[in-house]
């Protein structure tokens, strides 16, 4: 569970880094269902 909630909080950092050099609201809105298509078949699938 620990490990989880790590992963979660880098990812998180990450994505709040990402977001600062990515100012606009498409390319983020594309990054974002990227990143949840790519963890739903990594932990779903």
């Amino acid at each position: 569970m620990r490990r989880v909630i790590g992963l979660i909080l880098f990812c998180t950092g990450v994505g709040m880094a990402l977001m600062l050099l990515l100012p606009e609201r498409f390319s983020v809105l594309c990054l974002i269902a990227a990143l949840i298509l790519v963890g739903y078949n990594l932990f779903c699938g």
